[in-house]
């Protein structure tokens, strides 16, 4: 730390990536350095539908932009995952606590009121579908009992596999089983699991730093390909899971974390819609955004030793969305098919959901599979229930962007809830 030569004050060391010392004359470089991510994002996305609507064809070239994002974010958060809290848990101290406990409750708590939220919702306002032809070539689960044990085989499954496979159950269940036993390792091999960890994460703070231009060549790509035309039939569907997730995302979730925390919690909601959601909405992937909540989580100075492993587990279990997503299109099948439904009925279709959404894949569209698990409630036949999954991947483009962005910002949510709650008392 340097002083002032002249009034003796202590002075910081100008940062070397600053605009300043980069390139002071450079108005794009020091827009790059010098603005927010978040209004550098805002930018790509104005960008990406005006090229999309001017130059069609040129925006699907650019939609190679966007691949190769959503490609560098799924190839970091496996590593990331792993080496993150092998060293959060073996350089963990003993006696200091994690949270992990009250946020593990608050996942499973925030899926099951996403999933009455859309229970009621879908009773207020019932939709209809119009039944299509389904090409869709997928053998959904068979029930419960499988979504279950496909999740025991995650966790055992050969981390080599997982790495390769993204299976982050299985990654979360190695590290842990790592950090465990490198907890009596010496200190020299502990400090070195830990400048891994620095070293991967500053690879993704760099892929972070292309998020502009991977949100740009994503919105540019889809409204060049897909448009919005076949989103007019299903306006009212939308509305209703639309509805759904912004009522959780803006009114239930503020109430919980008001019940955690005792305070204001629109400050925090808001900044993890912000900095979270909006990455996620555009790379329809929880696994993907794992990253971007974990440099969030640094940013809110969270604890490291909870984040680490809260944010992938949020990732593969806290999927209010999908509840939400499973729920609305199996009561929407059931009002096509005039079927009666009780109360009681309702209330056991939201656990099911609840609990078939925490084995939801964290890819895109990972949820849509577990909708004729749903539909088998009301003994509605396989081939109607994929008849549903087709029209869920029709409305996909805004239906799973707007699920993996509550699904994912509610992770760093919650995380944060149970830390700040831990300090105020």
């Amino acid at each position: 730390m340097r002083r002032n030569p002249n009034t003796g004050a202590r002075m910081t060391a100008p940062d070397k990536l600053s605009p300043q010392r980069i390139a002071p004359d450079n108005p794009v470089l020091r827009f790059l350095f010098g603005t927010s991510l978040v209004v550098q994002i805002l930018v790509g996305l104005l960008v990406g539908i005006a090229l999309a609507w001017w130059w069609p064809t040129a925006a699907k070239s650019v939609g190679l932009l966007g691949t190769v994002f959503v490609s560098a974010l799924k190839a970091v958060a496996p590593v990331l995952v792993l080496v993150l809290v092998t060293a959060a848990i073996a350089n963990h101290q003993k006696g200091k606590s994690t949270h992990i406990r009250p946020i593990l409750g608050l996942y499973l708590a925030g899926t099951l009121i996403a999933a009455l939220v859309a229970v009621s919702a879908s009773f207020l306002f019932p939709s209809s579908l119009k039944l299509v032809e389904s090409g869709v070539e997928m053998a959904p689960p068979s029930g419960i009992v499988e979504v279950l044990r496909t999740l025991l085989l995650k966790i055992v499954d050969n981390p080599v596999n997982a790495l390769r496979d993204g299976n982050f159950v299985g990654i979360l269940a190695w590290a842990v089983g790592l950090g465990i036993a490198l907890r009596h390792a010496g200190d020299g091999t502990r400090a070195m699991v830990t400048d891994l960890a620095g070293a991967v994460t500053f690879i993704v703070r760099l892929v972070i730093r292309f998020a502009p231009l991977g949100i740009l060549g994503l919105v540019a790509a889809t409204l060049a390909e897909s448009g919005f035309g076949a989103l007019l039939d299903y306006l009212r569907l939308l509305a209703v899971l639309v509805g759904s997730m912004l009522f959780v995302a803006l009114v239930a979730n503020p109430l919980i974390v008001l019940a955690m925390t005792r305070r204001n919690p629109y400050p925090l909601v808001l900044t993890c819609l912000r900095d979270s959601g909006i990455t996620a909405f555009f790379t329809r992937s929880s696994a993907a955004n794992i990253p971007v909540n974990l440099d969030l989580c640094r940013r809110l100075e969270l604890p490291e030793d909870t984040y680490s492993v809260s944010i992938p587990l949020g990732a593969t279990i806290n999927m209010a969305g999908a509840a939400i997503t499973i729920t609305v299109l199996a009561l929407a099948a059931v009002h096509t098919l005039n079927i009666e439904v009780d109360l009681a009925t309702a209330l056991l279709l939201s656990v099911v959901a609840a609990v078939a959404a925490c084995g939801a894949s964290g890819v895109a569209g990972g949820s849509l599979l577990l909708v004729p698990l749903a539909c088998g409630m009301f003994g509605i036949s396989n081939d109607v229930a994929m008849q549903v999954v087709a029209i869920g991947f029709i409305i996909g483009v805004v239906q799973d962007s707007c699920e993996t962005a509550l699904n994912s910002s509610t992770d760093v949510l919650f995380t944060a809830a149970a830390c700040r709650s831990v300090r105020a008392d």
